[in-house]
């Protein structure tokens, strides 16, 4: 008696137990971007680190300006240029102010900025037209940051803003986790190269090229292993071959897992550790994960061969999974809901991924293409999934749906 399908919740953890845990490593700040911080970074300097200009204009001791007005402006002799970067800034002594640029050094004394604007501009003698308060576009020391301070906490995805606070405090180095080095590997004696010629019976290899894509996307290290035939000993040579040199934390193959002749995944691999079933969803039915001694003890998950199936196999297992595998706060795709735009069935017992278009403004979604797991042009169209559950057969227009954000 045939057993029952697996739940999608029981095959995600099924998946997500296979790899490992977050481990740190340092790398170059300028190779950081949208990883995931490892540790707390605490700034080694304050931000800003020293009294600086806000404006281009004149620095000045307020008390000496105070009567300035565009009616009675009032005369000063420049003492001193200070361009942003000079270090050898010399005090302002009384009776005098100093021209100075947007972030340069607050001289010792200044205690407030006259903006340009408010003034004649000159060079070695300027007129003041306005009285500024003390504090006036300055900047002081450690207002953003204080040193010792925890700027970035462990856990947070490395964007440019982050990039750019992380430089601003000195750090050149960031501790951040590994990304996971996957090996993808379509099978098919029927696959070609795009660009080659076709013969009858043959068809353009695409899953090899969109896993890896949506590995790297998923911040991962794809290796595309192309072209393999369906023969089970050239297929785990291959494997072996790779393996056997390390550091691969992931064998990801799509095809070959049905239940027909020629099945070379699902015969190469059963046996051997990798449990093929039947997951209550559609597309993508028949899936399989585990561990193969012989190559290792590396993680394999199995993905169904129509590209459409292997695609959402792919957003609804590997993906969450190689995001926690990087300490990613957020391994699930954002999820909203939507009204249903027009009427929909689904069968009983298997919950359907539904390629969609959201509208936004309207709070709709609706399918593009049909449930048909290998028509890739409207899983290329589409900008989300919305999840019909396993008990429902019937979806009114109006139907509040979780949809699922995909789109790149």
């Amino acid at each position: 008696m045939a057993s029952s399908p697996r739940t999608v919740e029981d095959h995600r953890a099924v998946v997500a137990a296979l790899l490992p845990r977050p481990v740190a490593e340092q790398v170059p700040l300028a190779g950081a971007r949208g990883r995931v911080l490892a540790a707390d970074l605490v700034a080694a300097v304050a931000l800003p680190s020293f009294d600086n200009s806000a404006m281009d204009g004149y620095a000045v001791r307020a008390a000496e300006v105070a009567g300035a007005s565009a009616d009675a402006p009032l005369e000063f002799v420049v003492a001193a240029d200070i361009p942003a970067g000079r270090t050898d800034v010399p005090p302002l002594e009384p009776g005098t102010v100093h021209r100075i640029m947007t972030g340069a050094l607050m001289p010792a004394g200044a205690d407030a900025i006259v903006q340009v604007e408010l003034t004649d501009g000159g060079a070695e003698k300027v007129r003041i037209s306005g009285a500024p308060a003390p504090g006036t576009h300055v900047r002081r020391a450690g207002e953003d940051v204080v040193t010792g301070d925890i700027v970035l906490p462990a856990g947070v995805v490395l964007g440019a803003a982050q990039i750019g606070l992380a430089a601003a405090v000195g750090a050149a180095e960031v501790p951040v986790f590994r990304r996971p080095v996957v090996l993808v590997l379509s099978t098919g004696s029927e696959l070609v190269a795009p660009g080659s010629p076709l013969l009858p019976g043959q068809i353009y290899e695409s899953n090899g090229p969109m896993l890896a894509a949506a590995v790297e996307d998923a911040g991962g290290l794809a290796e595309l292993l192309r072209f393999v035939p369906d023969d089970e000993e050239q297929f785990l040579a291959t494997l072996r071959e790779r393996v056997e040199h390390g550091g691969v934390d992931l064998i990801l193959t799509s095809g070959g897992v049905s239940a027909g002749a020629y099945e070379v995944v699902k015969d190469a691999f059963t046996g051997r550790g990798v449990e093929f079933v039947k997951v209550a969803m559609q597309p993508g039915g028949p899936q399989g994960a585990g561990r193969v001694a012989e190559l290792g003890g590396v993680a394999v998950v199995t993905l169904p061969g129509n590209p459409v199936s292997s695609q959402v196999s792919f957003e609804v297992f590997v993906r969450p999974a190689l995001l926690r595998m990087q300490g990613h706060p957020h391994p699930d795709r954002p999820v909203v809901t939507a009204t249903l735009g027009h009427a929909l069935t689904s069968p009983l017992g298997r919950r359907q991924f539904r390629r969609g278009v959201l509208d936004a403004v309207a709070g709709t979604v609706g399918e593009i293409g049909t449930p048909a797991s290998h028509r890739l042009g409207s899983m290329a169209r589409s900008d989300c999934l919305f999840v019909v559950p396993e008990d429902v057969t019937e979806l009114p227009v109006g139907t509040r749906m979780d949809v699922w954000l995909i789109e790149v």
